[in-house]
């Protein structure tokens, strides 16, 4: 199972940008702690970051026939990238938004996302373990046979 792993905008400030709201591990921390969970649970994963939208959206359209799953940290273009959406619309493949902080619990522009909707679901609020429990949730589904 092919698992693409895709993190957006200001996520390789990772580590120094804001701890008190994203913590203190480095993209790369967390990168290797989804690699290690992801061995364990049987997932071949890939990551891609990128501070540029369109360049998210491209690497989407290339996962096409090549992933099963995406999980997805748009960063702040969860909240008005439309292009994002129906680049994951497009390619059919099942997604899951993971934010680090609970967006719903912040500034109220950060309260809505237009990903979610298109996506199977939605994991904020624990930090790294968002990405780790967007894991699980696939490991599930998968088991599942969905």
């Amino acid at each position: 199972m092919k698992v693409l792993v895709l993190h957006g905008p200001n996520l390789n400030l990772l580590g120094q940008r804001e701890p008190e709201i994203y913590g203190h591990r480095t993209l790369d921390q967390i990168n290797e702690e989804i690699e290690v969970l992801g061995s364990q649970l049987g997932l071949q994963i890939d990551f891609f970051q990128s501070n540029q939208e369109g360049l998210l959206i491209d690497r989407i359209h290339r996962a096409h026939g090549v992933y099963e799953w995406i999980v997805f940290n748009p960063g702040a273009l969860s909240h008005y990238s439309y292009a994002l959406r129906d680049a994951i619309t497009a390619v059919g493949i099942p997604t899951i938004e993971v934010h680090l902080s609970n967006i719903q619990a912040r500034e109220p522009f950060r309260s809505h996302s237009v990903i979610a909707p298109v996506c199977v679901g939605q994991v904020s609020g624990f930090g790294t373990a968002s990405y780790l429990l967007a894991l699980y949730a696939i490991f599930e589904q998968v088991g599942r046979g969905k």
